[in-house]
């Protein structure tokens, strides 16, 4: 990957530039996932395609020698299946709670990943937080629960699934740490195994959900024409899942773990105004005030590691979203579903 040097740009541009490209890509994953599942609803063949695009660029990539490639071994494959699992569930759960929500909303219900995450850390770790981070998860609480609370027309379904992604968010970050072991520290090893053993592991769920047979039912009905959105929808944001991991390592690898947590802040106030704007999505006070107390919660987080690294105190990274957890630890698997 060239550096900053090399393309004329100084440090402080080529981390704009990064920031940037994460959070475009990012966004754009987002709102072509939430146009295809309006499009047809099929959650789980639309994560199988972006993966199976996913894994052909990783592997144009082993071709073409910009990045290489491991060769899948089953001792690894076997130590990877708690990766895998929680992958699996976590990206199926992203994108069946975009079914069910707006684009909007998408922030509130997936809104616990922090203190969810806090929580594990003490309980499988041992690893205690700060009284401050403890109070900035505590916002973060109120801003899911104002949020859902004062929603008129709230889908349950979709608040059920979005606690769930906060879940297999948090405990996401701490299988990364135990996995990078099995394929040596190496992130795109651990990318490329967890792309492909992922799309395997997809392949039955996509016919035993009944996807296939109401893929039938439409083709017989309308013909190629009924899918012609879905697929492109499903191209596209295969091609800028492959871009959120490149996006996701280029920012961790260019910029510190609070400026990409900052960033993800200012995504989702920009995901807000993208319903808004793109998908026509209402934004009650309620809503908008849950929105403001999760990302304030956030930022007060932000601030409370900021000053432990300031006084030299070795802080555990807490990821506060989903882009985080991919970048966690070197690790960048594919985004797909979530938003």
């Amino acid at each position: 990957m060239p550096s900053a040097s090399s393309l004329g740009l100084t440090e402080r541009q080529a981390v704009i530039l990064t920031v940037g490209f994460y959070m475009v890509t990012a966004l754009v994953m987002v709102s072509c996932n939430k146009w295809a599942l309006n499009t047809i609803e099929l959650p789980w063949l639309l994560l199988w395609c972006q993966m199976l695009i996913a894994v052909l660029l990783l592997r144009v990539t082993n071709y073409t020698g910009v990045l290489r490639m491991p060769k899948i071994e089953t001792h690894v494959a076997q130590a990877l299946i708690p990766l895998i699992a929680i992958n699996v569930l976590g990206l199926g759960v992203n994108t069946l709670c975009l079914v069910y929500v707006d684009t909007s909303f998408y922030q509130i219900a997936r809104g616990l990943v922090l203190p969810f995450t806090v929580i594990f850390a003490y309980v499988l770790l041992g690893q205690p937080s700060a009284q401050l981070v403890l109070v900035s998860c505590f916002i973060v609480f109120c801003g899911f629960y104002t949020g859902v609370t004062t929603e008129i027309n709230v889908s349950h379904i979709g608040v059920f699934f979005g606690i769930i992604s906060s879940v297999t968010t948090s405990l996401h970050a701490i299988v990364i740490k135990r996995s990078l072991g099995s394929v040596n520290n190496s992130s795109i090893d651990l990318v490329y195994y967890n792309n492909v053993l992922s799309l395997l592991a997809t392949t039955p769920i996509v016919f035993l959900s009944g996807e296939i047979t109401l893929v039938a039912e439409r083709f017989a009905a309308d013909g190629f024409q009924a899918f012609h959105s879905f697929l492109f929808a499903a191209f596209i944001t295969g091609i800028f899942g492959f871009l959120v991991n490149l996006a996701g390592f280029m920012q961790i690898s260019k910029t510190s773990p609070t400026t990409h947590m900052i960033s993800g802040a200012v995504r989702g106030v920009l995901q807000t105004l993208l319903g808004y704007f793109a998908f026509g999505d209402i934004i009650t006070s309620g809503r908008l005030i849950g929105i403001v107390l999760i990302l304030s919660g956030g930022a007060l987080y932000t601030w409370a590691k900021d000053q432990e690294m300031r006084a030299n105190i070795k802080p555990t990274y807490i990821p506060m979203t989903q882009q985080d957890v991919d970048g966690d630890d070197g690790d960048h698997r594919d985004k797909v579903g979530k938003a």
